[in-house]
């Protein structure tokens, strides 16, 4: 195995300070085609990626998102990037398929330098009034459903430490 790519896996970290300049485009395609190669039930492919440059749309996902939370702050840290996942919500694998896009583009945003971190309240989001019609503003079938969202951007500072492994993690049954 690529000791390299395990690496990335161990040193990834939810960053959650980001400095306010755009990430590259080239950056952000890589990280978008890294979600597209992830792996879907039945390789259906069924999620649906949009990255959000657009001020005016990052402000009202972060009102949007700290509403359901009850809260004032900025959900998504400040990050000049936001990724949402949506899937289509008939497809019994969608929470999984998107989860593993999700992932895939945390690693890859790692690999590049950049931070991320994976934030929740998509699928409260999308299922107002107010989400739906974002969705139809963004040309979104109005059958996905929001699975997740990704903070994107340079990381301010240095990543946290890792939380020690658990003893239990892992059980071999041979």
């Amino acid at each position: 195995m690529n000791k390299e790519v395990l690496d990335v896996i161990k040193t990834r970290r939810s960053i959650r300070k980001y400095r306010p300049e755009q990430i590259l485009e080239e950056e952000l395609d890589a990280v978008l085609e890294a979600g597209t190669y992830a792996p879907t039930g039945m390789g259906k492919q069924s999620p649906v990626i949009v990255a959000v440059q657009r001020e005016e749309d990052m402000k009202k996902l972060a009102r949007m998102n700290a509403d359901i939370m009850g809260s004032k702050g900025n959900p998504y840290y400040g990050a000049p990037t936001i990724v949402l996942v949506f899937a289509d919500g008939k497809n019994g694998n969608h929470v999984q398929d998107a989860s593993c896009v999700l992932e895939n583009m945390m690693v890859a945003a790692h690999a590049l330098g950049l931070g991320s971190c994976w934030i929740n309240r998509e699928k409260e989001m999308f299922g107002t009034e107010e989400g739906r019609a974002l969705m139809e503003e963004w040309g979104l079938d109005q059958g996905l459903e929001g699975v997740g969202a990704l903070a994107l951007g340079y990381p301010e500072g240095d990543a946290p430490a890792p939380a020690p492994r658990k003893p239990d993690y892992i059980r071999i049954i041979r």
